[in-house]
């Protein structure tokens, strides 16, 4: 794949994640350019549609930004100041139609992937939840296109674009995420060991210490609960837009090991920003 100034990024980035980011921006923009109007409201927010397509295409060119190595301040990871951030962005930008706000988040995908072809992927730059290499903010990139793409097509009533392949790679985002949206009041004194594999492919551990959190992609020595899960759920569940009884009773999410029982528990560790 080659992104727009026709540099070639499949060496620079994991495989598939250009190709994801690229198509997920186009699913997106022909949502909006499909819809009948941008004023109707978004399930589950405060956002109409045309708000959280105007969010999109500020957050795809903030991250091109970041990409491109010029620093970009936006809250400081916590979710209140994201929220903060992201409510006073949208009050300085008035662009709330379809045609413009679509060809935006286009462009700021292959903007992002033009910075990709030109830089070294394990750069390490300062994106809103703390540091991450370029490769990681890609992937972080995707996951917040497909939050929001999903939430625009149960919004225009469309079918979305959470797909396996595209929550397989979120998979390096939500890792290096974890840690930073553990919500302290659930963990508090919590010690558990949890390795979750995605059906298809991809795994990660988690392990709780007293309630410090750590993740990577090794599974812990003899986990006290293994979660296996079906990928579109997993990336909706983290995003917090599936809830977990529902995938479980729908046989989307199993867990078994020396401590089944904390499986369900597992979601309610972390706050999605």
């Amino acid at each position: 794949m080659e992104s727009a100034a026709g540099q070639d990024v499949r060496g620079t980035l994991p495989e598939g994640l250009a190709d994801a980011i690229r198509t997920t921006a186009e699913d997106i923009a022909e949502l909006l350019r499909g819809a009948p109007g941008t004023g109707g409201p978004v399930p589950r927010s405060t956002w109409t549609v045309g708000e959280a397509a105007a969010h999109l295409a500020q957050a795809n060119e903030l991250m091109a930004d970041i990409a491109a190595g010029h620093p970009r301040s936006h809250g400081d990871g916590t979710p209140q100041s994201l929220a903060e951030a992201n409510t006073q962005a949208l009050a300085a930008f008035g662009e709330r139609e379809a045609e413009p706000l679509a060809a935006m988040i286009v462009e700021q995908a292959v903007a992002y992937l033009d910075a990709a072809a030109e830089r070294p992927a394990d750069e390490t730059l300062m994106t809103p939840l703390g540091p991450m290499t370029r490769a990681v903010l890609g992937s972080y990139l995707l996951t917040h296109m497909l939050g929001h793409g999903y939430d625009l097509a149960r919004a225009l009533r469309r079918p979305h674009m959470v797909e396996p392949a595209r929550a397989g790679l979120a998979l390096p985002f939500i890792i290096e995420a974890m840690p930073r949206v553990t919500d302290a009041k659930s963990t508090a004194g919590l010690t558990a060991r949890y390795a979750v594999r995605l059906r298809g492919g991809g795994c990660f551990g988690v392990t709780f210490d007293d309630g410090a959190v750590t993740a990577g992609g090794r599974l812990p020595d003899r986990p006290d609960c293994t979660i296996s899960i079906e990928p579109t759920t997993f990336l909706l569940m983290a995003l917090g837009r599936c809830a977990p009884a529902g995938a479980m009773a729908r046989g989307r999410v199993f867990a078994w090991g020396r401590k089944p029982w904390i499986g369900p528990r597992f979601p309610g560790y972390f706050r999605a920003p």
